[in-house]
């Protein structure tokens, strides 16, 4: 028989192995579970693309690695309607602005636009995360029409993997979201907004930003990549979260 894993919390399947899975599900995995003998365990599809992990012999990939940490925050959303911790800080990073968007609830909405670079940028997005409260970054990432990373796409891995570092020591994540499309989208929007020319100009990188948080919840998160950083001890804050005392603010 086959059994189908739905919207369930993260369950111990295995002594190493935990799942947040959505309802649609396309892979079979049978018997690899020896306390499960005799069946096929099917797991989402598109929960099967950032991390590769082997389990009893077989590759796998995961939308996030399978120790447990806390999901996107798009993916609680989906799994829980009700759930409303977590505000989401979208980063649109240009050679010389960053725009900046907000997602508090269901609402998404332009917030700034930083002229700065290095060290200064990443201070100043993690003091604005914390007067939002946010507890992830949504950074686009660059790619072609096709799919492809672009010689940009380096430089903002870069940006992203030091600001992963910063975030982590809060048991804030970074992930990376795919940004194809935005500005153009961004532009578009602001148009049919009846926002006026110039004011276009200065406001196009909070709005690509806009347009890469409303991806990012459409997609439920399941089409990030969480940037983890190197040391051991910052991938675990990542993975215990926030303090207590940052969650409650959330229900304050």
């Amino acid at each position: 028989m086959s059994v189908s894993l739905q919207t369930l919390p993260p369950n111990n399947l295995h002594s190493s192995l935990h799942f947040h899975t959505p309802s649609s599900t396309v892979f079979n995995y049978p018997n690899y579970f020896p306390f499960f003998p005799n069946f096929n365990l099917k797991i989402p599809k598109k929960t099967l693309i950032s991390q590769s992990h082997k389990l009893h012999g077989t590759k796998m990939k995961t939308l996030v690695p399978l120790q447990g940490e806390i999901p996107p925050n798009a993916l609680r959303r989906k799994q829980g309607p009700l759930w409303r911790g977590g505000f989401s800080l979208g980063v649109d990073l240009g050679l010389s602005r960053t725009g900046l968007a907000l997602s508090k609830g269901f609402s998404v909405r332009p917030l700034t636009v930083l002229n700065l670079r290095g060290e200064k940028l990443e201070l100043q997005m993690i003091d604005i995360a914390e007067k939002e409260e946010v507890d992830e970054f949504i950074v686009g990432l660059p790619k072609s029409s096709d799919g492809n990373e672009t010689p940009q796409s380096n430089k903002v891995r870069s940006v992203a993997g030091r600001l992963a570092v910063r975030a982590a020591e809060r048991g804030w994540r970074v992930y990376l979201q795919d940004e194809h499309g935005t500005s153009v989208d961004a532009m578009h929007r602001m148009i049919n907004m009846g926002v006026n020319k110039s004011a276009r100009h200065g406001q196009i990188d909070a709005y690509a930003a806009v347009m890469l948080l409303e991806r990012y919840f459409s997609d439920s998160g399941e089409e990030t990549e969480l940037v983890w950083p190197k040391q051991s001890e910052l991938q675990e804050k990542i993975r215990i979260g926030p303090s207590q005392e940052d969650d409650d603010s959330f229900f304050d």
